[in-house]
């Protein structure tokens, strides 16, 4: 095989072969391939795309470039849950629970935060003592017993997409569907889940900003779960504002908390029973999402789904103490208000300045080696189409160090736009992709 070859050839938009999308794909994972021309590569399909079928035989030959979990060993399918990123979204910690308290069985490897987005791993490790490191087999044995478990990727897990995804956020090829198909799929696959529902976000917290293109991103990952003989939905929500009101690790757990108590409500619920109903329907749990819901409701009301996320908290190290007593969760020093510069209506909000304030106090990473501080974060103190009065709070933001106060609160204030009208406010769940097509 040769790259160059390679690299003309999808420069001029035509089809790869099999065979030598393995050979790149290998080339990657081995690093046999020089990353100057993987990047060549990656930029050429960046431009060309890919078909579906060019597509499919990416992810799978990532999803196979190193280890596939076994999880045969587990009762029942297995079903996992994957979002595409957003801000306070904290759907896994809300639902892995409840799916859990209703006889799912959820196997889910998460990963961490980077940018704007948060990640699943940093909240859990904002609880004392809670540990992401699990091995398989005591990871298999967790979900056995309990019904669930969320831990890190393992190392060895698709090499060739940490490889080319590693090039790709160097080099202006991250917003190329095919390849974002492949990257989430393949480790969707090498996880071992039977079933996988997917959260594909729209709007200006997304990586995808409009309905058209989410819609698009979440057929091309259906159409690939088709080909592999693995059953994936998707529903297309909106990221238009943070998902939750919490935005900051032990934040965000607290917000998962009140919620399967019951002093919570809002959207991130919403979204969270959406996606937990049709991970039940996904597994055979339940006939269909209305029924889903139906019991996740019962789960949320029963307290079970609160009891299931302590003892997979307890399971994996964590002081579960946290789900009754929250002062148990870190802390910030100093809480500052986000005062409102005008009168009016909220009428639009940049929720990617929104992640990347939170991540300035120290909620998330600039680079991967940063050290996250878990108790900092801000959280919302207002809705898109709410009315605000001048001097009133935006957003209270929760630090400890108090010089980047200043700098904060001038970005949530921009990042916030505030009108004389009323607006018409944007939907929560825009699309529902499945093999059968497309429902709005």
């Amino acid at each position: 095989m040769n790259m160059v070859d390679m690299i003309l050839k999808k420069k001029e938009g035509k089809a790869l072969s099999p065979e030598e999308i393995r050979f790149f794909a290998r080339g990657a994972a081995d690093g046999s391939v020089p990353d100057y021309q993987l990047a060549a590569l990656l930029m050429a399909i960046c431009w060309q795309g890919m078909t579906a079928e060019e597509t499919a035989c990416l992810t799978m030959e990532m999803m196979h470039s190193g280890s596939v979990v076994d999880l045969s060993a587990i009762d029942g399918v297995c079903v996992d849950k994957h979002s595409t990123g957003g801000v306070g979204d904290t759907t896994t910690l809300v639902l892995v629970p409840l799916a859990a308290a209703c006889g799912a069985k959820v196997a889910k490897l998460s990963g961490r935060g980077l940018g704007h987005t948060g990640g699943t791993l940093d909240k859990l490790e904002s609880i004392p003592g809670c540990s992401i490191s699990v091995s398989q087999a005591d990871f298999i044995r967790q979900v056995q017993e309990i019904g669930c478990a969320v831990i890190g990727q393992t190392q060895d897990l698709c090499p060739a997409d940490k490889a080319l995804y590693a090039l790709r956020d160097v080099t202006g090829t991250v917003g190329s569907i095919p390849l974002i198909a492949s990257s989430i799929v393949s480790k969707k696959l090498a996880s071992g889940a039977g079933a996988i529902v997917l959260d594909v976000k729209t709007g200006s917290g997304a990586l995808m900003q409009t309905v058209e293109e989410s819609i698009e991103l979440a057929k091309a990952m259906v159409e690939i779960g088709a080909q592999a003989g693995k059953p994936i939905l998707a529903l297309v929500t909106g990221m238009d504002q943070p998902l939750g009101t919490h935005v900051g690790n032990a934040l965000e757990v607290k917000e998962a908390i009140d919620i399967l108590s019951g002093r919570a409500k809002g959207d991130l619920l919403t979204v969270s029973l959406e996606l937990g109903s049709r991970m039940l329907v996904a597994c055979g749990v339940a006939k269909d999402v209305e029924d889903g819901k139906a019991r996740m409701t019962q789960a949320l009301e029963s307290g079970a789904g609160l009891k299931k996320l302590r003892e997979m908290i307890e399971a994996q190290g964590g002081d579960g103490r946290v789900c009754e007593e929250l002062a148990y969760l870190p802390h910030a020093a100093y809480k500052i208000s986000v005062p409102a510069l005008a009168s009016g209506y909220v009428a639009k909000m940049d929720t990617t300045a929104i992640g990347y304030c939170a991540q300035g106090l120290g909620a998330g990473r600039r680079e991967k080696t940063d050290v996250i501080d878990p108790a900092v974060g801000l959280v919302m103190d207002v809705r898109l189409g709410d009315y605000i009065a001048e001097g009133d709070s935006l957003a209270t933001l929760y630090l400890n160090k108090p010089e980047l106060a200043k700098d904060a609160v001038a970005k949530m204030q921009q990042a916030i736009t505030i009108t004389k009208q009323q607006i018409e406010l944007p939907p929560l769940i825009y699309a529902a992709v499945s093999q059968d097509g497309v429902t709005r």
